[in-house]
């Protein structure tokens, strides 16, 4: 566990207490009150396997892929039918892996779902740039999705073969797009690589927006341990350079910035599966946010199979919050998004945001991190860069380990973090 982690866990929490993990798994889930509810669902199954990605997935199987979806309907049964009548919810994420490998049973999945749940704000898949072709997309629009997000991660051959993937043709996705529109269309790219520059992610950015998306998320590389990848990392002044030229640009071109590492064409675009008050997770290695608990799934597709065929919630790991607890992730997560309303704040919690973290709000103000406009507080680029730098420590410290683990045992005894 790294330094600036703990001490900050410890200030905020006003607590020496980690955050503590136990192999417990609750049947009921308490979510009937929860507002500003959201859904997530995995789907692990890959053609191949990047040595860089930190995500749950296995090597695509037909057989093992339905036994999966099949699984899968069950657990969204056995959670939906807790909740007398439909749960209203803000949206639908699908991830991976590469969620169009089952595109063909995706409304099934859809349908379950709606039985239970009534999604206001659209349906999103992440996509493999190969499965952008205009039969793939036509499925997934007939099965109700509005948004897609494209992990391009880089357009230019060079960066390709540093991350071991094939060249994708911008042309190509233009005219699939054109062909089949969607709501959001999202294009991911990673930063931070040996040797880019500037005028690398620049290209990549206009290059995006000319062929069809109206959305961008700029992700910065970071080095998982339990992953392959033998990408050194940037140093610390020359990433921030890198970002604070992107938002440059970005602004300068009137995109909307949407989270810390995002941007958007005009301010009806986004995709983010991030940015919830709380949120019912579905499939191996899915998490649940909820008013008192985090809990995490098994990463393992045979065990989350076998233990939802009997008739049990796939949980391999359960946080119990306590409320320091829950405010700090709270606020870590919703400044993700680059502003935190106070109002949204007291809602939730029941107690203003300025008596709990004041003298912290005082003190990032002073700093140049945040600053205060009718009565929102938004992150400064100068914050912005601070929360990513920090966000990496905290990915380091608390899901690299979390992840490493869960990759070796499906169900551990206890993590603590």
């Amino acid at each position: 566990m790294s330094l600036p982690t703990t001490l900050t866990r410890m200030w905020l929490t006003r607590s020496v207490q980690p955050f503590r993990f136990y192999n417990e798994a609750d049947q009921q889930l308490r979510f009937s009150h929860c507002e500003n509810l959201g859904l997530y669902v995995h789907i692990p199954f890959c053609r191949s396997i990047c040595n860089f990605c930190p995500y749950c997935k296995v090597v695509y199987s037909k057989d093992l892929c339905n036994r999966y979806i099949d699984a899968l309907i069950r657990e969204i049964h056995l959670v939906g039918s807790q909740h007398p009548g439909k749960k209203a919810v803000t949206s639908l994420y699908f991830g991976g892996g590469s969620p169009a490998l089952a595109a063909n049973r995706l409304s099934e999945i859809i349908a379950a779902l709606q039985e239970h749940f009534t999604v206001s704000q659209g349906i999103g898949v992440e996509l493999h740039p190969a499965d952008v072709t205009p039969p793939v997309l036509r499925t997934l629009k007939a099965a109700g999705v509005t948004k897609i997000s494209i992990g391009v991660q880089s357009f230019q051959p060079k960066f390709q073969k540093i991350l071991g993937r094939s060249d994708t043709n911008a042309e190509t996705l233009r005219k699939a797009l054109a062909r089949v529109p969607f709501e959001t269309v999202s294009m991911d790219f990673i930063f931070a690589l040996p040797g880019q520059t500037f005028r690398d992610l620049r290209a990549d950015i206009d290059t995006a927006f000319r062929n069809g998306a109206n959305h961008v998320a700029i992700y910065p590389f970071i080095d998982f341990t339990f992953t392959e990848s033998t990408i050194p990392a940037m140093p610390r002044r020359q990433k921030r350079a890198l970002l604070d030229a992107i938002t440059r640009y970005c602004t300068h071109r009137g995109y909307v910035r949407t989270s810390i590492w995002t941007f958007a064409k005009n301010g009806q675009a986004n995709y983010s599966s991030l940015t919830r008050d709380n949120f019912l997770g579905f499939g191996c290695s899915a998490t649940t946010l909820l008013r008192d608990q985090f809990k995490i799934n098994t990463f393992s597709v045979p065990e989350y199979c076998r233990q939802v065929d009997a008739g049990f919630l796939p949980t391999a790991l359960t946080l119990r919050f306590t409320a320091r607890q829950r405010m700090v992730y709270y606020l870590f997560w919703t400044a993700y998004s680059t502003q935190v309303d106070p109002r949204a704040f007291e809602r939730f919690f029941g107690v203003p945001l300025s008596k709990v973290y004041g003298a912290e709000l005082q003190l990032a103000r002073l700093l140049g991190f945040i600053k205060k406009e009718n009565s929102i507080w938004h992150m400064t680029p100068r914050g912005a860069f601070y929360y990513h730098h920090y966000e990496n420590f905290y990915t380091l410290a608390y899901i690299d380990k979390m992840w490493g683990i869960l990759r070796r045992e499906a169900f551990p005894e206890q993590l603590e973090l």
